[in-house]
């Protein structure tokens, strides 16, 4: 026979100043929880959408991200005639790339921080067709030219379109400003890699990565292995979209691991108050359980009863746990991409499958706060709980 569950809802009333440190204890564990983890699913999903299932990436073999990889003028001439690559009227579609680092003033403090400046052809903005320009327009090539992403021009300082900005020794206008989806492009600074190059006193025929544009997504072995076959090409050659993936997996890692530990901390704090709360309802209510194991009630009804009642603690935290952190959705933020070096702005993301993981957090809180006291509620001797009536 199982003990009405109206009993320990009426019990929580009852009992509501220890239940609400129980329930806040557990409501914060859970909001850090979904915070952090949204955090790094928000950077992943930001270098993540940077990439197209339809281009490859090359790279020089051994290398790990463009910062260290080099690709000459002739190999980049040999790729655009390899069979899979996309073609238009005006030839292949690809864009070789040189990458370089300049700080720029931030509007709010003032301060420089790091920001990417990425060398691209003419013909980007076809290879990249999810980069969409939203004010001015592209840069000339050949010409001393600046495209922003968005998050460039609204972070930064002196991006205005028609605005001269100095670096690399030489002065630059901005005649554009993009919006790349919420990809990593949107914190990045767009201009020709020849003049990039030339800026930097680089070798103009010496570039760093090269994207392709596929006929297809599914081109892309056929490509691979025509690139393989070549002697003169030696290229690493993944999907853009997987190239970005590995990009974000140092910081997601360390993103996840530092805020499980916080959640771990905050959750043994949080199964503490659970313990309490539930360890002082047994106590107090030491002739309630006696009598109900005298009228008929077994110990197994009773450690259910208790367990429930921790456990519907343990939603309600989840579920207030939860509604804390939704604010936080969509909230964008920086942090330093550590394979690049430059600030990468990106939004929190919290999705439904987050919200479910905090309320089976709570839960497991819950359980491990309620079963002990649950079953020193069952094995309470019922002859002298009786006689202390």
């Amino acid at each position: 026979m199982a003990i009405p569950l109206s009993y320990n809802i009426r019990s929580v009333r009852v009992r509501w100043t220890s239940t609400v440190v129980a329930l806040l204890g557990i409501a914060g564990t859970v909001g850090v929880f979904i915070a952090m983890l949204a955090m790094a699913r928000g950077f992943k999903a930001t270098l993540v959408a940077s990439g197209s299932p339809g281009n490859a990436m090359l790279r020089r073999a051994g290398s790990t991200s463009e910062m260290e990889s080099s690709a000459t003028l002739e190999q980049v001439q040999i790729l655009g005639m390899l069979p899979g690559v996309a073609r238009d009227d005006r030839g292949p579609l690809l864009t070789a790339e040189v990458v370089v680092i300049a700080t720029f003033p931030l509007k709010a403090t003032g301060t420089d921080a790091n920001v990417q400046v990425r060398g691209v052809s003419p013909r980007a903005l076809f290879v990249r067709d999810t980069v969409k320009l939203t004010a001015g327009r592209f840069f000339e090539a050949g010409r001393a030219e600046l495209v922003v992403g968005r998050n460039v021009a609204r972070t930064y300082a002196g991006f205005d379109v028609g605005s001269g900005i100095k670096f690399g020794g030489q002065t630059w206008t901005v005649v554009g400003v993009f919006d790349a989806g919420g990809s990593a492009f949107d914190s990045e600074v767009w201009s020709d890699a020849t003049i990039l190059s030339e800026t930097y006193k680089r070798p103009t025929n010496i570039f760093q990565s090269v994207t392709v544009h596929l006929t297809s997504p599914a081109a892309l072995a056929a490509f691979k292995d025509a690139v393989t076959a070549d002697p003169r090409l030696t290229f690493q050659v993944e999907r853009e979209v997987d190239y970005y993936e590995k990009q974000s997996r140092n910081l997601t890692t360390m993103i996840t691991v530092l805020g499980g530990l916080v959640a771990i901390i905050m959750g043994v704090g949080a199964v503490f108050g659970a313990l309490n709360t539930m360890y002082s309802a047994v106590a107090e209510r030491a002739r309630e359980i006696a009598t109900l194991r005298a009228v008929g009630f077994g110990a197994g009804s009773v450690v259910l009863s208790f367990l429930f009642e921790a456990l519907f603690i343990a939603f309600v935290g989840g579920v207030l746990g939860c509604l804390a952190a939704l604010p936080v959705n969509g909230l964008t933020t920086g942090t330093m991409n550590w394979q690049t070096f430059s600030h990468l702005a990106f939004a929190f993301k919290i999705t439904p499958a987050l919200l479910v993981a905090g309320i089976v957090f709570a839960l497991f809180m819950g359980l491990v706060g309620g079963l002990p006291p649950a079953i020193r509620a069952a094995r309470r001797p019922v002859a002298s709980a009786l006689r202390e009536l």
